[in-house]
């Protein structure tokens, strides 16, 4: 599990049934140890209908509660209070960055998808940030070392006011990425840095994005009804593409977070269940 396989545009994306990960011990030790080692893992077949996430939640152990709800729409809304209730196209990241312990599995299930537009994307940060390092270890060193602002304020399943500092790339003592804290939608314009150290973060920042939107790093694909994406929130940077609003809601996901240690915890009971058996 300590071994991460990176991948670019030209992901096999892994597909399992969600059926099968809900009723089978070992479809879901296959799945979460996929979700370790690869970053994301496609659950095909769910009902359309909200609260599949629930049910998901209940076989891992919990789901993460956060300012947003322990579940959430994503849906164009008249008056959004979030960049993805709208129908604009949404820039690689990753989500919640704002908060000190960033949620670190994020659950995307396709309840209604609209004709036109729409396409989800993703990246492989962990693979990103060590072609950064190879290409340009000072920008790396920058974006590894830099603390940037981040905050929200709003009301949603209760009012919040959340601020923090993080480092885009996160380290180890080693120096290997691990975690990304990218998000461009709730970067505060608070940058309290040394004036001189502002032009080199930005050009560390725009080498890192360039690379993140490169088409051999970015693998693009479409929901489909039924369809739950699960990934790694602090690997696995994503966004969407714009698509067409309309009289009613031509587009609705649901979504839901996991902490790793929840899911670690599950993902050794498993194990055990299943060597057991064997």
């Amino acid at each position: 599990l300590s071994e991460h396989q990176y991948w670019g545009s030209d992901l096999q994306l892994p597909e399992i049934p969600f059926k099968e990960i809900m009723y089978n011990d070992k479809s879901a030790y296959k799945w979460l140890c996929t979700l370790k080692k690869v970053g994301v893992v496609l659950l095909t077949g769910a009902a359309t209908r909200q609260g599949e996430l629930i049910k998901l939640g209940h076989r891992i152990g919990f789901l993460r509660l956060t300012f947003y709800g322990p579940t959430w729409q994503v849906q164009d809304k008249a008056d959004a209070n979030n960049v993805a209730y709208t129908t604009g196209k949404l820039c690689f990241h990753t989500d919640y960055p704002v908060l000190q312990q960033p949620p670190g599995v994020q659950f995307l299930h396709c309840i209604k998808q609209t004709v036109a537009g729409g396409e989800s994307e993703v990246v492989d940060g962990f693979h990103v940030s060590n072609k950064l390092k190879k290409q340009n270890p000072q920008a790396y060193q920058i974006l590894s070392s830099t603390a940037v602002d981040y905050t929200d304020v709003g009301v949603d399943f209760c009012d919040f006011a959340v601020q923090c500092k993080q480092r885009i790339i996160d380290v180890d003592s080693r120096g290997q990425a691990v975690r990304i804290n990218y998000n461009n939608a709730t970067r505060d314009t608070v940058f309290d840095i040394p004036a001189e150290k502002v032009r080199p973060f930005y050009a560390a920042l725009k080498e890192f994005d360039d690379l993140l939107n490169s088409a051999e790093h970015k693998f693009t694909y479409k929901l489909k009804p039924g369809d739950i994406m699960t990934f790694d929130n602090w690997r696995v940077l994503h966004g969407r593409q714009s698509y067409q609003s309309g009289s009613e809601v031509t587009r609705h996901l649901e979504g839901a977070y996991a902490d790793w240690d929840v899911v670690m915890s599950r993902l050794r009971l498993l194990r055990r269940r299943v060597l057991s058996r064997d």
